[in-house]
């Protein structure tokens, strides 16, 4: 098994006092034409030199199954990432590796368009149930549905055994490194690398801060699934689909019957049910996912696991908690969807990396009803109760002392085992921004 979360915090400790801080690097830090070159090579070793002497751990670079996988099945080309790992070896830093099997392109923050491999989206366009479909028939390439996790419809392969077989060719190329320069693997595990569906797509307008999303779950794989859970409640007609009252995209909770506060759909004995399997289905593909995680880099000293899970802030102050819902998470404010999530990671050892620790309640409309503190805070709760490590990232680009300062507070309490900053690029080194930054490198590392 991978290295225990709680072993992953003590070697951080272990490396540095405080919490440790990689950067995200650009999300094209890899020609996505070929796969085999740098874009920037030439400033690279200069910024990488200089995120060492601010005191930097490391930094978290996506290696796209588009660009590696993008033409032929079982055919990889990690030359690319093999050129930046050994710039990181050079300069003295880590690197977290994430395993990014969806597409790039669509979602916040998104700059580049990277699609999932050629031969993955020609089966899609073949049979468009692998793709995640909304009420409205909306099919989204972003990530394989998890409804055929399990199914020969990759040229043979399951998309499981395709993430695996990845991630072994992934562990092949790369075993010099692995411990020493390579600790981390982040495992992909749906739309912008986070464990959760597709449910708030930015592309072409489909949804709009802060609707609360749409179900996924109309392909007919998934729809499959749900009818035999429907058979076997005794309730055959909760297997036709999803909720029929649940608004669209960009409702708002009180719009819409299903997520209503008072007497709405989701507290029923149908909301129930209909929660209890979504939510259940994406827990069970996480689990599925992180096993072949674990069967690859499990006996590889130094190196832990971690997965993301999404920071959906927005409504959190209601009953429903519906951005939560239809993006997979069956938190309410009755109810715990992050402990569950929190206990799947620890019986890999995988540490539960967190998005929005940046953000405080205050700097929100108020119209959109947020309370992004009280969701990191049952997060990390959750974490604890379930004893794994919780590591940070910050949702969208902040370089004022506002967002550090929350960033080191939020660290301090909830003992964070590390802190991904968003992102490397020319904005971090504007004088300012790279001043404010290196106190806060500095800051985290006193956090501990």
């Amino acid at each position: 098994m991978a290295e225990s979360a709680a072993a992953a915090g003590q070697s951080s400790s272990a490396r540095k006092s405080g919490v440790p801080v990689f950067v995200m690097m650009p999300l094209d830090t890899v020609k996505t034409c070929c796969g085999s070159g740098l874009n920037h090579r030439k400033t690279m070793a200069r910024d990488l030199a200089a995120l060492k002497s601010s005191g930097v751990e490391g930094i978290m670079v996506d290696v796209w199954w588009g660009v590696v996988e993008a033409e032929e099945p079982g055919l990889y080309n990690f030359e690319g990432y093999m050129k930046l790992v050994e710039m990181a070896r050079d300069a003295r830093l880590k690197v977290q590796a994430v395993m990014s099997f969806h597409q790039c392109g669509g979602n916040v923050g998104d700059t580049v368009n990277i699609p999932l491999p050629r031969w993955v989206v020609e089966e899609m366009d073949k049979d468009q149930d692998l793709a995640y479909t909304d009420q409205c028939g909306r099919r989204s390439y972003e990530y394989v549905s998890l409804g055929c996790d399990d199914m020969p419809i990759l040229d043979g392969r399951t998309p499981i055994r395709c993430y695996t077989d990845f991630m072994r060719a992934f562990r092949d190329h790369f075993a010099a490194f692995l411990g020493d320069t390579v600790v981390e693997v982040q495992v992909g595990m749906g739309p912008a690398g986070e464990l959760r569906y597709p449910s708030y797509p930015e592309s072409e307008g489909t949804w709009a801060f802060p609707g609360i999303g749409a179900f996924q779950c109309y392909d007919k794989y998934l729809l499959n699934s749900l009818n035999m859970a429907a058979e076997a409640a005794g309730n055959p007609d909760w297997g036709l689909g999803g909720p029929t009252d649940a608004g669209g995209y960009n409702s708002r909770p009180d719009d819409t019957d299903f997520f209503r506060q008072d007497g709405g759909g989701w507290d029923s004995e149908y909301g129930q049910f209909f929660m209890s399997w979504y939510s259940r289905m994406l827990l069970e593909h996480g689990d599925r996912v992180l096993s072949g995680a674990a069967s690859v880099f499990g006996h590889e000293p130094g190196v832990h696991l971690s997965v993301k899970v999404a920071g959906i802030h927005w409504h959190y102050d209601t009953e429903s908690h519906a951005p939560e819902l239809t993006a997979g998470y069956y938190n309410t404010r009755r109810r715990d969807g992050y402990l569950p999530i929190a206990r799947m990671l620890g019986r890999y050892g995988a540490v539960l990396n967190f998005t929005c620790v940046e953000m405080r309640d205050q700097e929100q409309p108020r119209d959109a009803r947020c309370r992004p503190e009280g969701l990191v805070w049952r997060v990390a709760a959750a974490a604890r109760e379930a004893g794994v490590g919780l590591a940070g990232e910050n949702a969208l680009p902040r370089y004022d002392d506002a967002a550090h300062d929350q960033v080191v507070a939020t660290a301090r309490e909830e003992r964070m085992v590390a802190f991904t900053y968003l992102r490397m690029g020319l904005d971090l080194f504007q004088p300012d921004n790279w001043r404010r930054f290196a106190s806060f490198v500095t800051r985290m590392s006193q956090a501990g």
